[in-house]
């Protein structure tokens, strides 16, 4: 009887301990916080102007495609080209770099030239230096302005947010190069 008694006792304790653990709070991936304790203070919304030269041509160009696609489309519809692409503060291509757009782009429509844009503006001068912004939109180019989001950042440009205007400058239908004016407004802390 007493051996009986110790048992029940036993699987007692051991139930109650695993009902313990399972019914513990389990920790959470997720936590709300205050901005101000990762040091973010008043946002505040900055203006960006620049040009972006898309070279196609030449011995070193700045974008290059990758995908070709099989069909025949006037719109180029499925290519898709990686670019690394000069920002500059003026049209000219002298002019004093402030940055680099990274990252790729494609067709993405077959009744138009409509193209997704996948970028990263890397800057490399002023109070900017080494901050980024994260673009994500589609790109009518034959449209007089397009706009395009503004998706994220880092550095001085962390939870940014916005939109982009882009207008080209300059277009040689031979070669494909372009320069387009980019207007950036983005709020950031």
């Amino acid at each position: 009887m007493a051996n009986s008694k110790n048992r029940t006792s036993i699987f007692t304790i051991i139930l109650t301990l695993l009902f313990s653990f399972t019914t513990a709070k389990s920790p959470t991936f997720y936590r709300t916080m205050s901005p101000t304790s990762l040091g973010l203070k008043k946002e505040k919304l900055s203006h960006l102007h620049f040009f972006f030269h898309d070279i196609l041509s030449g011995p070193n160009p700045t974008a290059v495609r990758v995908v070709q696609p099989q069909n025949t489309s006037s719109t180029l519809f499925g290519f898709m080209s990686m670019a690394d692409d000069p920002l500059t503060a003026g049209p000219e291509q002298g002019s004093k770099l402030v940055g680099k757009a990274q990252g790729i782009y494609g067709s993405a429509a077959q009744e138009e030239i409509g193209l997704l844009m996948i970028m990263n503006f890397v800057f490399c001068e002023g109070k900017y230096n080494g901050s980024t912004l994260s673009l994500l939109g589609r790109n009518t180019v034959f449209s007089t302005v397009r706009e395009m989001p503004i998706v994220g950042g880092s550095g001085l440009f962390r939870f940014a947010r916005g939109y982009a205007q882009a207008k080209t400058h300059t277009l040689d239908f031979k070669t494909g190069d372009a320069i387009v004016e980019y207007n950036v407004y983005v709020f950031h802390y």
